[in-house]
């Protein structure tokens, strides 16, 4: 008999028919069965997540208190097992010599494999901690032919820059370089591999980081215009020498217009702006100057624009600003949901003289803007709204506020650099 037939018989805790009170014997019966199940099922997941568990207790502790010379023969595939891959690397940590020849001999051979491993990798980068510079020279050339598809991997990354960072002679440098140089402009774009670039940047003197700088030199728009290139160009940036520095802001000036009207390029005009130095500022803001408008009315150059117009020195700014001043090119700014923004920080930004010229310039093009979003926004930084007739049942007073809380569209700022 089922538990459903069981309480259907005896309803439950008692004869149903015999009791008005007790209610539909089908839905009280369908009840108790389904909470019969939501038992079964729990006690079932209980059971389950115990024999789990316990399976997960005896992996570990069959490694309890053996030496590791129990397990010759056996270390590759310990390496690529979780519980196996912490034993190997507790006993790196014990620093016993034998230990780390045993590991080392029987990994050296099989390293790539284990660089790209879930649970391998860790034990890579333990092992190239621990190992001397002869042994570290063998497993770098045994590295060497496959350096690219790991740094790819994400895994891998990992383990490669673990070994960028702990290389310990010129020649492995060298070995380093001459796998990586070919594919730079690859690695940078990549989710993985640009942590290897930049571990390299970190890690690397400046003469032998110089191959990075020589392949973003002549890619600097590829390299720049892209989600993860931008970052790297920044770190490019950060890490190099006076002389590579003056090179590589001279090679993004020189691309400065096609980097600045992207979503990820004008990220690295505004940090060469933001590095606040002269001579990197004012040979860029020449190159925008005579396209200032065309600039100012794209949704991220515009942000470079206001940048340019603050920051700039009073002959530049009053250069830029007198751009602007066109009067055809001005209502176009004006009307502009970036534009304006631009007008505005150069109103904020003029001395005295030009921001009345400027005034002026915008005064006879108020009654164009005045029902544009931006309208408004103009009319405050020149000295208030102007009067407007009362509509029909409304005051003038409530008309005004009811348009100060209308919701404007909200402007496109400068976001901080990756």
């Amino acid at each position: 008999m089922t538990i459903n037939d069981q309480f259907v018989s005896t309803g439950g805790s008692g004869n149903r028919k015999n009791n008005p009170s007790s209610g539909n014997p089908s839905h009280h019966d369908s009840k108790h069965a389904g909470r019969g199940k939501q038992h079964l099922y729990s006690a079932i997941s209980s059971r389950t997540i115990q024999g789990n568990s316990r399976v997960h207790s005896s992996d570990a502790n069959r490694f309890q208190n053996v030496p590791l010379d129990k397990f010759v023969g056996e270390i590759f595939s310990l390496c690529r097992d979780q519980h196996g891959c912490r034993y190997l690397q507790k006993k790196l940590e014990e620093n016993n010599p034998q230990y780390l020849d045993i590991i080392y001999s029987e990994t050296k051979d099989r390293f790539v494999e284990l660089m790209t491993d879930p649970f391998g990798n860790y034990l890579c980068q333990k092992l190239i901690y621990y190992t001397d510079e002869d042994q570290l020279t063998v497993i770098v050339k045994n590295c060497v032919p496959h350096l690219i598809p790991i740094a790819f991997n994400q895994y891998g990354t990992r383990a490669l820059q673990k070994m960028i960072e702990s290389l310990k002679s010129p020649y492995q440098v060298s070995l380093i370089i001459n796998a990586l140089k070919g594919s730079v402009v690859e690695l940078i774009r990549d989710l993985n591999g640009n942590h290897v670039i930049q571990k390299c940047l970190n890690c690397l003197s400046h003469e032998q980081a110089q191959f990075i700088y020589d392949v973003v030199g002549k890619n600097c728009v590829v390299v720049g215009t892209h989600r993860h290139g931008c970052c790297v160009l920044q770190r490019c940036i950060d890490h190099a020498s006076p002389e590579q520095k003056d090179q590589l802001v001279a090679v993004i000036v020189r691309n400065a217009l096609s980097l600045v009207q992207d979503q990820f390029g004008n990220y690295v005009t505004q940090y060469v702006l933001d590095l606040g130095l002269s001579k990197y500022i004012n040979p860029l803001i020449e190159e925008f100057l005579g396209h200032i408008c065309e600039m100012s009315l794209q949704k991220f150059s515009s942000n470079v624009m206001e940048k340019c117009i603050r920051i700039s020195e009073p002959s530049q700014r009053s250069a830029i600003i007198r751009e602007i001043l066109v009067a055809e090119k001005l209502d176009q700014l004006l009307r502009d949901s970036y534009g304006n923004y631009v007008v505005q920080t150069a109103i904020d930004s003029a001395d005295l003289s030009l921001r009345a010229e400027l005034i002026d310039t915008i005064k006879p093009l108020l009654p164009v803007i005045r029902n544009t979003p931006y309208g408004r926004r103009i009319y405050s930084k020149i000295g208030g709204l102007p009067p407007q007739p009362a509509a029909s049942g409304m005051d003038s007073s409530t008309r005004i506020k009811k348009q100060a809380i209308t919701p404007e569209p909200e402007h496109f700022g400068i976001l901080n650099s990756y």
